[in-house]
């Protein structure tokens, strides 16, 4: 991380109701060069799995590879940076309501209310306001299981992407499998859904698939984690009493739950702009095309319209991974994306990119 000059007078305060010191994530993401994070990337793979009862495939994904950054990392790095920048500030404390406008902020942190002039604002704090009949929201909901075998059970050069063999009846489900080495893999298993499930529902899952579909009988677990993420239509914008950023302000992947790699991006627009001294208000939603994929694909999946294993059945078995990629990062040509929606149904996608329209 390179010192900014831009930002030598200028005070920073992160407010957060958590310490940030437990592993209590997983980010998983693909780049086709060192990222910004790359010092702390847990672990790398150049081929990832597609599995279902219809299509199986290990696919190489050059020039993209699979990357996992462990959440203590993240929070350890992060931090460690911060305590080098006396300009910047972090503070743990719950937040409550606040109020900006024209640069100033009034904000309660632990029932007391602080008062900031000449301040800009950025928030992550995702909260549904929106009441419209015509807004979808899904879940992403997921638990995952670090687990340790005493035998070897793992390809540790091999990342499972998606396995939807599992069972449908809650909804769109599916297991991936990210192996650190022979011995040592995190299990997830994550779900499309309107409601979340009740915990031992998540827990039976994971041992009907490590026993089913990975044959391990003898294991430790030996970490946990749990994690929503809002999937919805919503247009959540990025100006709006303040700055939002990351899930509030819409860089959550409507169809699919994918953040990381978006809110690196803005990340990086927002510096740009204020190290150039250009308006926050310049930089550029997510285009419109995607918003208009996204929605269609939300619409048929919180309708059941087409099991969501065979969308993404079809997504893997009829194209190149690395085209799947780059639609999935909102980087994809027209090109790509008529080969995409080609391969895909035709009748219920059409039928719900109408009602998008």
């Amino acid at each position: 991380m390179i010192r900014c000059e831009k930002f030598a007078d200028k005070k920073i305060l992160l407010i957060d109701k958590d310490a940030k010191k437990n592993n209590d994530r997983t980010w998983c993401f693909w780049e086709q060069e060192d990222g910004f994070f790359d010092k702390i990337v847990f672990k790398k793979w150049d081929t990832i799995s597609f599995l279902s009862d219809a299509y199986v495939a290990d696919m190489e994904i050059s020039p993209y590879q699979y990357k996992m950054i462990r959440g203590i990392d993240f929070y350890q790095y992060c931090f460690q940076e911060i305590k080098r920048h006396p300009t910047i500030e972090f503070i743990q404390a719950d937040i409550g309501d606040w109020s900006y406008q024209e640069k100033s902020l009034s904000i309660d942190l632990n029932d007391i209310e602080y008062h900031f002039t000449n301040t800009i604002l950025f928030n992550s704090i995702y909260r549904e306001e929106n009441a419209d009949k015509k807004i979808i929201k899904l879940l992403q909901h997921f638990k995952g299981w670090i687990i340790e075998t005493k035998e070897p059970a793992f390809n540790p050069e091999k990342a499972t992407m998606m396995d939807f063999r599992i069972s449908q009846d809650n909804g769109t489900s599916f297991v991936y499998v990210l192996p650190f080495d022979e011995k040592t893999a995190l299990v997830e298993y994550t779900l499309f859904t309107k409601q979340l499930l009740q915990p031992d529902e998540y827990d039976e899952q994971l041992e009907l698939y490590i026993k089913m579909f990975l044959h391990i009988e003898e294991y430790k677990v030996i970490e946990k984690e749990f994690g929503v993420i809002p999937m919805t239509n919503e247009k959540l914008s990025f100006e709006r009493n303040g700055w939002n950023i990351g899930t509030a302000g819409g860089q959550t992947k409507g169809s699919s739950g994918y953040t990381f790699q978006f809110i690196q991006k803005q990340s990086q627009q927002i510096v740009d702009c204020l190290v150039n001294q250009n308006p926050l208000s310049e930089i550029p939603a997510t285009p419109k095309r995607f918003r208009f994929y996204d929605n269609t694909l939300l619409e048929i999946l919180y309708h059941n319209k087409l099991p969501g294993k065979e969308i993404f059945t079809a997504f893997f078995k009829k194209n190149k991974p690395q085209q799947v990629l780059r639609f999935l990062d909102n980087e994809s040509s027209i090109k790509d994306e008529l080969k995409i929606i080609s391969s895909l149904p035709t009748w219920p996608f059409l039928k719900a990119a109408i009602k998008q329209l």
